[in-house]
């Protein structure tokens, strides 16, 4: 039942400022429990990184950032909610992932485990015995790993993860004994936005492996923005408010609430609040470190990719970076600082799979590549350089780009800091204990305030659970 001619109260129960994904699932959160709830959004649409608009040409819809969703999908909170209800309709192309080789041909990952081993050849037996068990659990294992660090509930689930989830990707991938395995398994690591020899590197191979295989890997009929607006319909059924246009500069600007939640990064957290926070916990979110950028291509083509291998016309998503070696050295020369001549690059091509990102016959292609925070180098022409390798031919099909650099992408979002678009480095040093060390990471010092952005944990990635963990923290002092 819609509650939304509620009147305005004159304290609310909680503010959540921010309507990316974690601000939005707080807010639901929250409401979900009978809480009054208002929930501002600094620009003129609520989505954070999920926002779709026409950057190229009339007709032509691309992502701004996210664009292709496992986590979606394999979220626990976001599988919860009636968002169908609300307008969203999840595609799933032929293939999650396909990741094509400079023989012409691809390794890819399918749904099944017995196409996926027959895509990478003799280690399609190492591939499942990694792979299976997590798939199998994975309803159990990811309330634990989208979350802080709390003692498992299903520790035998946990164990078959096990200690390899710590491994760089590096070594986890001498488990392969070919190179097509061991390339597959880089790109999905890679997602880390680390050098693959760092630590924990291999735990973004084997979740995001496990979600093609558990969920696929999915897109949201009409665009990201799609999925926004369905959190926030079915917020406002809940009978929340949302404000948009409402940039925050000081917590002195909000109405009074019992509870504020700020899904924003410890750089904002500092603006917002002033002299608010005691000194030490200050100095601890000064401390915080911001991760590698990226900078992205959008493209408007006249037809689809001239891809070499058959598997990358049948994939949502396409890594290209060549071998583990290659992907391995482009990342480790980001994580120095400096920008990799052959990039691993990340595309997505939504409109082979839904008719309504382009014009009939045309198509949208989404790429993106990582750089050093706050990189002003235009990585375009070594971008196309990879499409062109993999694709011979991509150039000619260009009707028009759009390029985003490190600093449109912090316009874009202010949690974007330097192009960071995981709200800070996600390594062992600071995964679960983002954005300080602290047994409730939501909470703060002062009460009544909290972070619910990717820089809590689990961190980045479209699944909400920051904004679902933070809000919980609150009802627990509310109530």
């Amino acid at each position: 039942m819609s509650h939304a001619n509620r009147a305005r109260p004159t304290v609310y129960d909680a503010i959540v400022v921010g309507a990316g994904p974690n601000g939005l699932a707080a807010a639901i959160t929250l409401a979900q429990a009978g809480q009054q709830v208002l929930l501002l959004e600094a620009k003129a649409t609520v989505g954070g990184g999920m926002r779709t608009a026409e950057l190229t040409l009339p007709g032509f819809h691309h992502d701004i950032c996210s664009a292709i969703h496992p986590l979606g999908l394999g979220s626990p909170f976001f599988r919860s909610l009636p968002l169908a209800d609300f307008g969203l309709e999840w595609i799933q192309p032929e293939l999650p992932v396909a990741h094509p080789l400079d023989d012409g041909t691809a390794v890819a990952l399918h749904r099944s485990f017995d196409e996926t081993a027959a895509s990478i050849g003799r280690d399609g037996t190492t591939w499942r015995r990694l792979f299976a068990p997590i798939v199998q659990n994975w309803d159990k294992l990811a309330p634990t790993l989208l979350g802080p660090l709390p003692l498992p509930r299903h520790p035998i689930a946990l164990a078959q993860l096990g200690i390899r989830a710590l491994w760089p990707a590096t070594e986890l991938a001498r488990l392969f004994r070919e190179e097509r395995a061991k390339a597959l398994f880089a790109g999905l690591a890679a997602h880390a936005i680390l050098p693959l020899d760092h630590l924990l590197t291999a735990a973004f191979g084997l979740i995001l492996g496990t979600l093609g295989h558990r969920v696929g890997w999915p897109l949201p009929r009409g665009g990201s923005q799609a999925l926004a607006d369905a959190l926030a319909d079915y917020l406002r059924a809940l009978g929340s408010e949302i404000v948009v246009d409402r940039p925050v500069q000081t917590l002195d600007e909000l109405p009074p609430a019992r509870a504020i939640l700020l899904d924003v990064t410890p750089r904002q957290v500092l603006q917002l609040t002033g002299q608010r926070l005691p000194a030490r916990y200050r100095h601890q979110l000064e401390k915080y470190r911001y991760g590698s950028g990226v900078f992205k291509v959008d493209y408007a083509l006249a037809g689809p990719v001239p891809w070499r291998a058959a598997e990358c016309q049948q994939a949502g998503t396409v890594h290209l970076g060549g071998t583990l070696a290659e992907i391995a050295a482009s990342e480790r020369t980001i994580g120095q600082g400096q920008h990799a001549e052959r990039p691993y690059v990340l595309v997505a091509q939504q409109s082979l799979f839904d008719a309504s990102r382009a014009p009939a016959g045309q198509q949208t292609l989404w790429a993106y590549c990582h750089v050093p925070n706050g990189s002003t180098v235009d990585m375009t022409a070594r971008i196309e350089a990879q499409l062109e390798r993999f694709a011979p031919g991509f150039r000619d099909l260009i009707l028009a780009k759009h390029a985003s650099t490190t600093a449109d992408f912090e316009r874009y979002n202010a949690n974007y800091i330097g192009g960071d678009i995981n709200g800070g480095v996600q390594d062992l040093a600071q995964f679960w204990t983002r954005p300080t060390p602290r047994w409730n990471p939501y909470s703060t010092p002062v009460p009544g305030l909290y972070i619910c952005s990717s820089s809590t944990p689990p961190g980045g990635g479209v699944h909400g659970m920051c904004g679902y963990h933070a809000a919980q923290a609150a009802l627990r002092d509310l109530r």
